[in-house]
C-alpha cells in the first residue's frame, strides 16, 4: 500500500527531473519520495514522516538545521563511495545509520582515469578542435603527443578503483607502482606485476602518470603540493579522479606554467565548477571533465539500487550492506 511506504528525501538541485524520472521504477515501489522542494512548503508537517535521506551531488546537505527538522530519520543514504561531504560523527551521534555505494562505482571510474590518462597523453581533445574548426583548412603534423605504451603509471591509492585501473594499464603494457597505506598481497601484486613503493616521493619521481585514486581524509587534503610535483618528471602527467582538495591547485597552476610538469587531467577540482576566471582553466595542457567518473547509465542505476537496498535495511532495523562507521 502507498501509505504504508516509508518517507524519503530527495534533492532535485543534485538530480535533474529527466534522471528522478528514469530512476522512479526502482525507488517508488520501496519509497514515498519527497523533494527538498515539497518538504520546504512545510517542513513542520513532512518533516516527522521522512526517515530516509538520499544524498546525491552532495544534496541535499546533511546539515544540522535540516536534521533537526527530521525526528524520524534513521539513515542517510549516498550515492557513491566518497563521504567526505557528511559530518558523520554528528549524524551517527543521533542514531542516523550512514550508508554508501563502494564497489558500484569501481569499474566506470577506472575506465573514465585511463580515458583522461590516453586523452592527455595523445592531446585528443586539441586534435578534435582542430579538426571541426572552420577555419582549419590543412591538417599539420605537429600535434605531438606522448607514448602510453610501455610508460611507468604510479597509482596513489591502491583499493578497488586503483585496482582496476593497474588491470586496465597492463593492456597498455604500462610499468605498475603504486604508493598505499596498505601493502597489497603478494598475489594481487602478481596478478598486475604492480610495485609496492613505499616511499610517496620514490613513486613521484620514477612515474611518467602519476594516478590519484585515494580517499579524502585529513590526512589526504593536500597531498600534492609543490614539494611533491617538484618530484616529479617534467615530461610526467598527473591524473586526479578522486577528489580536488588532494591537489594544492595554486601549486599545480605555477607547475604548469613553469614546465615543472608536462600536463594535468582532472575530473575532480574544488570548487566544483571553478570560478570562471580561474587559472586552471586557461592552460592549454590542462584537460578538465565535470565530475563525471561514475555517470554511465548502468552504473547510476546500480547505484541507486544498492542506496535503496540500504536504506530500506536500514529503516527495517536490518543489518546493513554498506553502513559507514565512524572510527
Amino acid at each position: 500500500m502507498e501509505k504504508d511506504k516509508p518517507w524519503a528525501l530527495l534533492s532535485e538541485e543534485g538530480v535533474k527531473q529527466a534522471f528522478l524520472e528514469k530512476l522512479a521504477d526502482i525507488m517508488e515501489p520501496h519509497f514515498q519520495i519527497i523533494t527538498s522542494r515539497e518538504f520546504l512548503q512545510n517542513p513542520l508537517l513532512h518533516g516527522p514522516k521522512i526517515q530516509a535521506m538520499f544524498v546525491w551531488s552532495c544534496c541535499p546537505a546533511a546539515e544540522h538545521l535540516l536534521l533537526n527538522l527530521l525526528p524520524s530519520l534513521k539513515v542517510v543514504a549516498n550515492g557513491g563511495a566518497g563521504i567526505d561531504h557528511l559530518d558523520v560523527p554528528f549524524i551517527t551521534s543521533r542514531g542516523v545509520k550512514v550508508t554508501n555505494t563502494p564497489g558500484v562505482v569501481s569499474d566506470a571510474t577506472a575506465d573514465i582515469a585511463m580515458g583522461l590518462l590516453l586523452a592527455s597523453a595523445r592531446r585528443i581533445v586539441e586534435g578534435h578542435q582542430i579538426a571541426v574548426d572552420a577555419k582549419t583548412t590543412y591538417l599539420a603534423q605537429n600535434l605531438m603527443g606522448v607514448d602510453v605504451t610501455g610508460s611507468t603509471l604510479g597509482i596513489i591509492g591502491m583499493g578497488q578503483i586503483g585496482y582496476k585501473i593497474a588491470k586496465r594499464s597492463r593492456g597498455f603494457d604500462m610499468k605498475i607502482l603504486y604508493h598505499n597505506r596498505n601493502r597489497r598481497s603478494i598475489e594481487d601484486e602478481q596478478a598486475v606485476e604492480a610495485t609496492f613503493c613505499e616511499s610517496l616521493g620514490d613513486l613521484l619521481r620514477r612515474a611518467d602518470f602519476v594516478m590519484l585514486a585515494v580517499n579524502l581524509t585529513p590526512n589526504t587534503t593536500g597531498l600534492i603540493g609543490h614539494r611533491e610535483l617538484s618530484l616529479m618528471k617534467p615530461t610526467a602527467t598527473l591524473v586526479n579522479i578522486s577528489r580536488g582538495l588532494l591537489v594544492d591547485q595554486d601549486a599545480l597552476v605555477k607547475a604548469l606554467q613553469s614546465g615543472m610538469i608536462r600536463a594535468a587531467a582532472l575530473d575532480v577540482t574544488h570548487p566544483e565548477p571553478l570560478p570562471r576566471d580561474h587559472p586552471l582553466l586557461g592552460l592549454p595542457n590542462v584537460l578538465i571533465t565535470p565530475h563525471v567518473g561514475m555517470n554511465t547509465c548502468a552504473t547510476v542505476r546500480g547505484i541507486v539500487q544498492k542506496m535503496v537496498e540500504n536504506a530500506l535495511a536500514a529503516v527495517n532495523g536490518l543489518p546493513i550492506p554498506n553502513e559507514v562507521k565512524f572510527e
